[in-house]
């Protein structure tokens, strides 16, 4: 699909006239595979190859194995929540030992790998983590007021949430849990 139009591509020369058959199926399979990898997206990945070097160049690239590689680009995968608790920060009326905080902290503990990332996109912008570790982030939680039916906000260029002193951890969940369900980029949809 190019644009939303279906393209016919041969595979081999004058392929459209070869059926594939038991016979030839691995050698399609091959083909067909190499095509969807490497051929159609060959554009695309000439552009990303040119801008990685221009910033990396070739030399540093050739030291790196394909995992290392794949973390410097994407992030690190693990989701360690823990230590993001032990370097958050609190401000205006929270810390470690306030209610709403804790409850915070216990709801995260307890969201699936999906919901975490979606936790992180809310509040810093990515669902990814740095580099040096979740611990690096500058996270904060911070007191938005009393208790209200208001959903939590972030500031995700300061990669901060704005939690409301919710009355008690079920009403905190159903908050959160329906903004980020609804959250879209830089704001709610």
């Amino acid at each position: 699909m190019v644009y939303g139009h279906a393209i016919d591509v041969d595979l081999i020369p004058n392929g459209y006239a070869v059926s594939v058959t038991n016979h030839n199926r691995d050698e399609f399979v091959d083909l067909y595979i190499h095509h969807l990898l490497v051929e159609s997206v060959a554009p695309q990945f000439e552009s990303f190859a040119c801008g990685l070097k221009s910033v990396c160049g070739t030399d540093v690239l050739s030291l790196c194995r394909s995992d290392e590689l794949e973390m410097l680009i994407c992030g690190s995968p693990e989701l360690d929540f823990s230590s993001l608790e032990t370097s958050a920060h609190y401000e205006d009326g929270y810390s470690r030992d306030s209610p709403v905080v804790q409850w915070f902290w216990a709801i995260a503990h307890q969201m699936t790998t999906e919901q975490k990332q979606q936790l992180l996109l809310f509040v810093t912008g990515s669902n990814r983590v740095p580099l040096k570790g979740i611990s690096s982030l500058a996270f904060t939680i911070q007191r938005n007021g009393d208790d209200s039916d208001r959903l939590p906000t972030a500031m995700t260029c300061f990669n901060r949430l704005l939690l409301p002193e919710y009355c008690d951890q079920r009403k905190l969940r159903d908050r959160l849990m329906k903004a980020l369900e609804n959250s879209r980029g830089f704001g709610l949809v």
